[in-house]
């Protein structure tokens, strides 16, 4: 007999909420209560979704576009995405390869759920996205930790690659370029990635690249399939149109692999969302097939913006910056600023305290890093405006100029 009085099963205490969201929420509860706050949390451009995009989805809506679909996505869809990525990506796939989500998390989640066995290895390199961990979990998986130091750019290593891999090792999760680093794996480092996992046939791959046209300063995007085209019987690429097309709220996401993984996200998803929103769809169509200048004005605008908080909160005496070559991340080093004391006394031991700090002094709301899996670091969201970015940055100057050493 099931002695515990609680409804919630056991398994959630063991799963985190979303620090990103929980962080966000947090910046909004402050503005309702009255304080002026600037939000460096939020992974999403500030800007409205292009108008031929919205179009299309009002057009689809006045066509009646508001039934179910197909589990797996629209036919349209599904067949703009295989062409997006032999456009763009120099990559075959089908239609039974494909399948669409409400939005790269849904289909995340449900490849865990389809895939995982009680005790399965998920090896996440860290500085990680704050859900990897937690849906391995929740989905009865073990998040393996791979820590990616700064000083080979928060990126994994083919040796530390394998050192991490155990015969219980079920996936590797490569996301690139990085969230929250920023961080760009290069053809080299994939092709040498690559060798090893050819080496392990029961790792599979799951490749998010979710910013994969946020890369700045003239550098390009590289799939590990392009580089090693023998994994793809094993790899899971993970997209959607959420950051590139300004369409976060649309929940539009992608998995394009192997027709039985697929097959079983699709089943899941019968049983659970029934199907992504038709007329969202709809959208992505054009998002995906329409005119692409709106990605390119995007990549420049968030380039520039990249520079401007660089340069300023670099100039800040205890924090250090390096430049994120994709993604609209700052991932900033705190370490300077450990062990300094606040006007109230309060002596700062962690990044956690640090972004307390600036809440509280500079009303200025960041992400820790330790949520990122790595400390002492805070991350700094640049999909933002520029006047955010001056008075964030100015903030936090004089938040850290009070501080004594």
């Amino acid at each position: 007999m099931n002695q515990n009085p609680s409804i919630v099963a056991s398994r959630l205490g063991q799963v985190k909420p979303s620090a990103s969201i929980a962080a966000k929420a947090k910046a909004d509860a402050l503005r309702a209560a009255g304080r002026e706050i600037i939000d460096f949390t939020v992974g999403e451009p500030d800007f409205p979704t292009p108008a031929h995009i919205v179009q299309a989805g009002v057009r689809a809506l006045g066509e009646g576009h508001t039934r179910y679909v197909a589990s797996a996505g629209t036919l349209a869809l599904r067949k703009a995405i295989i062409d997006k990525l032999q456009r763009e990506n120099d990559l075959d796939y089908a239609l039974p390869e494909i399948v669409v989500g409400s939005g790269a998390k849904h289909i995340i989640f449900n490849a865990f759920t389809a895939s995982l066995n009680p005790g399965d290895e998920v090896l996440i390199p860290a500085p990680y996205w704050v859900s990897y961990p937690e849906m391995a979990v929740i989905n009865a998986g073990v998040p393996r930790i791979v820590n990616c130091a700064a000083s080979n750019g928060f990126k994994l290593s083919a040796a530390a690659l394998e050192d991490a891999i155990t015969p219980r090792t079920r996936w590797l999760v490569l996301n690139s370029p990085n969230n929250p680093t920023g961080a760009v794996y290069t053809q080299e480092e994939l092709r040498d990635i690559g060798e090893v996992l050819l080496k392990h046939p029961q790792v599979w791959i799951m490749t998010d690249e979710i910013y994969e046209h946020f890369i700045y300063d003239g550098g390009r995007h590289v799939c590990l399939l392009n580089t090693t085209p023998q994994l793809r019987a094993r790899t899971l690429l993970i997209n959607g149109v959420s950051k590139a097309y300004a369409m976060t709220g649309w929940r539009i996401g992608y998995g394009a692999g192997p027709a039985e993984l697929i097959k079983a996200i699709t089943l899941l998803i019968t049983q659970s969302t029934t199907c992504a929103t038709a007329a969202a769809q709809a959208a992505a169509v054009e998002a995906i097939n329409g005119p692409q200048q709106c990605v390119r004005d995007a990549a420049a605008l968030f380039q520039g913006r990249r520079d401007r908080m660089i340069e300023q909160l670099g100039a800040i005496d205890g924090i250090r910056c390096d430049v994120p070559p994709g993604a609209f991340y700052v991932f900033a080093s705190v370490h300077g600023l450990i062990g300094r004391t606040t006007p109230g006394g309060a002596v700062l031991g962690s990044d956690q305290d640090v972004a307390s700090y600036f809440i509280e002094q500079a009303g200025v709301v960041t992400i820790d890093g330790t949520s990122y899996g790595l400390s002492p670091y805070l991350r700094f969201s640049f999909a933002t405006s520029t006047e955010e970015i001056d008075r964030g940055c100015a903030a936090i100057a004089a938040a850290v100029a009070q501080l004594r050493k």
